[in-house]
Order: C-alpha cells, then sequence, then structure tokens
C-alpha cells in the first residue's frame, strides 16, 4: 500500500486535490469552511494547514496526530516555528 503523504508546506486545495477524504478529516477537526467548494477554490488555494490552524486557533500537533492516524506520513513540520 502506497503511504499517503501530506507536506505541510502545501496549500489546503492542492492537498485536498490529491486526497479528497481531507475535506472530512479536517472539516470533523474544526476547518469547517472546507466543505464550501468556493472556499476550497478560493482561500484553499493559498490557506496551508498550519495557517488555518493559526487562524482558527487549532493545535496543528493535534491535526498532524490526526492525520497520521488516519494513515497519512505529515512532513514539513519542521519548518513551522
Amino acid at each position: 500500500m502506497e503511504s499517503k503523504k501530506i507536506d505541510l508546506n502545501q496549500t489546503v486545495h492542492t492537498l485536498c486535490t490529491q486526497y479528497p477524504e481531507l475535506i472530512e478529516i479536517l472539516a470533523a477537526y474544526g476547518f469547517r469552511d472546507i466543505t464550501n467548494p468556493a472556499m476550497l477554490m478560493s482561500a484553499g488555494r493559498f490557506m496551508t494547514i498550519p495557517k488555518g490552524a493559526a487562524l482558527k486557533k487549532l493545535d496543528l500537533n493535534e491535526i498532524i496526530q490526526i492525520l497520521t492516524e488516519k494513515g497519512f506520513s505529515v512532513t514539513g513540520q519542521e519548518r513551522i516555528q
């Protein structure tokens, strides 16, 4: 089985295009606007998961843990401080 890789430096739009199941995963954690296709096509084109987490005051480490539990390999967080 191929590993699903998420680079936190990529935009939400790019990641959700590559892995459509991310929409429901992220929406359940607090990114509710992601289910609106217009928001995904507009804000999602410049928003990253870390930027969105900061904006919504969500714990990025919890998001990474959830994604890991869902079978994703998460990279890029070492650049976020």
